[in-house]
């Protein structure tokens, strides 16, 4: 059904653009021709995100390519010895790994996935690809970098006025929610294991065997080796490429001496900035890591040669990121100043009890994660009145977040923004995986609405 009617990524962003502008017009008392401005104002707000998040594709690819992590990647790939396993033994890495950190699992289970079809020719292709994204439909915002827990951690991370908000008088000191109370809760990490069971069972029993599975080959994919790491270009897979020595030009592109200069100065600034911050996990964000991978990738490559391939590579992947991101700005925008979005949430907590209130965040935060895709983002808006519902209704405001970030992650199985970086390394459509993560969104969506509400009858107010 999904490669039947799915339509392309791109027409994703269309339809949510058009149905945005819509409902804020005829929903909202703004003006229809101050809704068509805002729209258009917004369209360019997103561009130093659209950068980072091209950056994420890029650096995650030189750091994946580097010969020690694809020398990793070969020797995870060897493991899985059937077509079943194969698809659920790389959606667990990719959700392990998400935990960690999103960026990295995003490209490392991307590069696994490829290379696990290259082993295990009889698993399904589009359930490898689909099942490399399943960290970031999951637990990656319970994780270590996840927005909204690190904004409530950070001290800066917000407004004062919204400080305010949180704190409540003497209720959360200084505005502020450690992390301790957030993706560290027991409640919060039992969340994660059960996710990681259920979603490594459902692709165990649903990847196609057989004569309905197809792997690259009968979808007309040649997978071949990756451009900047084949068995003659990588130390310790074959004999590496000789390097020109002809001109001084040439003796600089193939020399590590920049290349260990540059690791030496960002390692130092890098270090520094963790040094310095009051939290080091509140000091992780899409800057330092795009930095720390490209750091990691400039000293595993070795040479500005190596390097530049392996960005040469990656940069095709980051064609859909560039054309579709303005769009989703434009949506933001439109949903955040015309207050479409506290229309949305007023309605949920008018119908919401203590018991019931987690439930009904996680659902809404799915819900306009479909038309906004952006967690961080994202809970800068909805924020103030979230947590003031919270405080209202007398709901524990670390389980308040958490079941925020679980219902961020559903939204991105039937929501295909993030598998954009992706999509262009598998060479497939939106519509070719998204059946896998749509019956993988039916499992989760009512176990995580279950979990958020027996759970936190578990945690009292505040926190």
């Amino acid at each position: 059904m999904a490669e039947r009617f799915v339509p392309d990524a791109f027409v994703f962003a269309l339809i949510g653009t058009i149905v945005v502008v819509a409902a804020a017009i005829f929903a909202t008392p703004t003006p229809p021709l101050e809704v068509v401005e805002l729209w258009g104002k917004g369209f360019w707000e997103l561009l130093p995100f659209t950068l980072q998040m091209a950056l994420v594709v890029i650096t995650g690819y030189v750091l994946a390519t580097a010969p020690p992590l694809y020398r990793l990647i070969r020797a995870l790939a060897r493991l899985p010895r059937t077509a079943h396993g194969a698809v659920a033994f790389v959606a667990l890495v990719a959700m392990t790994s998400s935990w960690l950190n999103w960026g990295f699992s995003l490209m490392f289970s991307a590069m696994l996935a490829r290379e696990v079809a290259r082993r295990v020719p009889a698993a399904d292709y589009r359930a490898l690809a689909a099942s490399s994204f399943l960290g970031l439909g999951s637990v990656w915002a319970q994780g270590l970098s996840g927005s909204a827990a690190l904004q409530m951690a950070s001290p800066t991370a917000m407004t004062p006025a919204i400080r305010e908000i949180i704190a409540h008088g003497d209720v959360a000191p200084g505005g502020l929610v450690p992390l301790t109370e957030t993706i560290f809760l027991w409640q919060s990490l039992l969340s994660v294991v059960l996710e990681i069971a259920v979603i490594t069972l459902v692709v165990w029993l649903a990847a196609p065997r057989g004569a309905r599975a197809k792997n690259a080959a009968a979808l007309g994919i040649e997978l071949g080796e990756f451009e900047g790491t084949s068995a003659q270009s990588v130390p310790g897979l074959g004999e590496p490429l000789p390097a020109p020595r002809k001109t001084v030009g040439d003796w600089l592109e193939h020399s590590p001496l920049l290349s260990l200069a540059f690791v030496a100065l960002a390692g130092t600034y890098l270090l520094r900035y963790f040094a310095r911050s009051p939290q080091m996990l509140a000091a992780i964000n899409l800057d330092t890591v795009n930095l720390t991978f490209l750091t990691a990738g400039v000293a595993l490559h070795g040479t500005p040669a190596r390097l530049m391939r392996a960005v040469r590579d990656a940069t095709p992947a980051t064609w859909g990121i560039i054309l579709q991101f303005p769009f989703y700005a434009g949506i933001a925008a439109v949903v955040s100043k015309t207050h479409l979005n506290a229309m949305i949430a007023s309605w949920f907590v008018g119908l919401s009890t203590q018991t019931t209130y987690p439930a009904l965040i996680a659902a809404y935060s799915a819900l306009l994660g479909i038309f906004v895709p952006s967690g961080g983002s994202k809970w800068v808006i909805e924020a103030p009145y979230v947590v003031q519902a919270a405080h209202e209704l007398r709901v524990h405001l670390g389980w308040t977040v958490a079941c925020y970030d679980l219902g961020e992650a559903l939204a991105n199985l039937v929501q295909p923004f993030w598998m954009l970086p992706v999509l262009g390394l598998f060479k497939l459509r939106a519509r070719d995986v998204m059946g896998f993560t749509f019956l993988v969104f039916l499992v989760l969506a009512p176990l995580v609405l279950v979990l958020v509400a027996v759970l936190g009858m578990t945690l009292p107010y505040p926190r």
